[in-house]
């Protein structure tokens, strides 16, 4: 006989826990505010120009194509991407241009030709950067931290033993400043920060293990847009007998002798043996579990950063640009110290901006181009975004027209924006915060709220705001931490 499990939440963390469960032998209801899969991950259209509304990195395919596989099913059937041979293209106000090439000898002959960084410094660096990621993989990325045989093994005793390689005593600019040097080269490290909404010249130097992720395993882009990730999800999981409610808003998890029993939504209550909750853990703790303690320390821990989207239609191409393209600001520390100590946006913030079109051509009518234009921002916290988008709107322009040597206000045919308070809006994240909470903290990768609760039994959470943190391949990880606690039914 199948046991019920019910998943608040349609993330991609939450189809990836859906598939496993049900994979396990349980019979698993998906719950969704919206009215379509994906959280953040999702897609929309301006006109003729198609949106990926949120994340816009792909690496570590194998994470989702392992998901196909526990299903006995092909994932080149239903999910295509291809690998990109530059990852990244950067670009400084003094002219400065560098390729973060797919191939590593490429890039280090990159480096070398445009800043004049020696292949073998640079090789170091990221050696050490893989063996960072060696000693901790297993620990922090693929186990639940809160489990007491997570410790107990050959393989944790080995990074216990080597625990100063993790370089936690420095921050990641300190270590970038000591062995890079080259001012060009430590600031394109030292963004490897913002792929968890972190700061740094605060968060510890183990986080140099994100480089190796991105210059080991490389970036890719998926055939149909970033949201045919949720789509491909969504459909497998359907295959596996999840039922999907959407438009049906959890309004309390329901605990009985400190054990989960099911959800309340405003239509019924929906018993269940076990729950999961896919929502960001602050709203999970604050609205639906309002009646249970929370976990003060975790939940007032500093939110990670958030975003300003831009979304424009852009009626000409630009030959110079590829799928991702970042525009630095002249001083990193000045940006950073803004969005985390004081709430705000400087005038001249780094600038990503996102082209699907390059590599689908039907993102944007023939001889245009589809642009996504991120600027880091603090989290909400009352800002009056409404100037503040304006502000930051007309310095964007001004840098990149600067920058691209064209007036680029005169190509935009479509625009829509993203704020802090709509992310907030749209996805559940607390603050806007894009990743939870930040991982500014020298132990932030032990202070994230576990993938169960501590107190209430056949409770558990995966996403981006809980263990292992942030990001596609980490939410995937998180889905597979939750089913690896929970015993199969088959």
């Amino acid at each position: 006989m199948s046991s019920k499990v019910i998943i608040i939440g349609s993330g991609v963390a939450g189809l990836a826990t859906s598939i496993r469960l049900a994979r396990k032998g349980y019979d698993v209801q998906v719950f969704e505010a919206n009215s379509y899969p994906g959280g953040k991950l999702s897609a929309f259209k301006l006109g003729a120009y198609r949106f990926d509304a949120g994340p816009s990195l792909f690496t570590m395919p194998q994470f989702l194509e392992e998901l196909f596989e526990i299903c006995n099913e092909n994932p080149e059937d239903y999910f295509e991407y291809s690998k990109k041979e530059i990852g990244c293209s950067y670009f400084w106000e003094d002219g400065t241009r560098l390729n973060a090439y797919d191939n590593q000898e490429l890039f280090l002959s990159e480096v070398e030709s445009v800043l004049g960084v020696s292949p073998k410094v640079l090789r170091d660096y990221l050696k050490k950067a893989k063996k960072k990621y060696d000693l901790t993989e297993s620990i922090f990325l693929k186990q639940s931290l809160h489990k007491l045989k997570t410790f107990l093994n050959s393989e944790t005793l080995k990074a216990i033993l080597q625990i100063r390689t993790l370089e936690l005593g420095k921050s990641l600019h300190q270590i970038n400043l000591e062995q890079l040097k080259e001012p060009h080269l430590v600031q394109f490290f030292d963004r490897f920060a913002t792929y968890n909404g972190s700061n740094p010249y605060q968060t510890p130097g183990i986080m140099s293990l994100i480089q190796h992720l991105e210059n080991h395993f490389g970036t890719f882009v998926p055939k149909k847009g970033m949201e045919s990730i949720t789509s491909a999800l969504f459909e497998l999981a359907k295959r596996q007998g999840v039922i999907f409610h959407f438009n049906e808003r959890v309004s309390k998890i329901v605990i009985d002798n400190q054990k989960s029993v099911g959800v309340k939504t405003n239509n019924a209550f929906y018993p269940a043996d076990k729950v999961c909750s896919n929502m960001d853990i602050y709203p999970t703790y604050k609205q639906l579990l309002n009646k249970n303690s929370a976990p003060s320390k975790i939940l007032e821990q500093e939110r990670s950063s958030s975003a300003i989207i831009f979304y424009w239609g852009i009626s000409r191409e630009f030959s110079s640009l590829d799928l991702h393209n970042v525009f630095f600001s002249n001083d990193y520390e000045k940006e950073f110290k803004a969005i985390f100590e004081e709430k705000r946006v400087i005038d001249d913030p780094t600038v990503y901006v996102n082209i699907t079109s390059k590599d689908i051509p039907s993102d944007a009518p023939e001889g245009c181009e589809n642009w996504f234009v991120m600027i880091n921002t603090p989290p909400d916290s009352g800002q009056g975004w409404n100037e503040i988008v304006e502000l930051v709107r007309v310095n964007v322009l001004k840098k990149l027209s600067r920058i691209l040597e064209v007036n680029l206000q005169d190509f935009i045919v479509e625009e829509d924006t993203l704020t802090p308070p709509l992310i907030q809006q749209k996805t559940g994240s607390h603050q806007g915060a894009l990743y939870g909470s930040s991982s500014n903290a020298k132990m932030a990768a032990f202070l994230r709220h576990p993938n169960f609760s501590q107190q209430i039994k056949n409770l558990y959470f995966c996403g981006g705001s809980v263990h292992p943190g942030g990001g596609i391949p980490l939410c995937l990880l998180s889905a597979k931490i939750v089913s690896d606690q929970i015993p199969s039914k088959n």
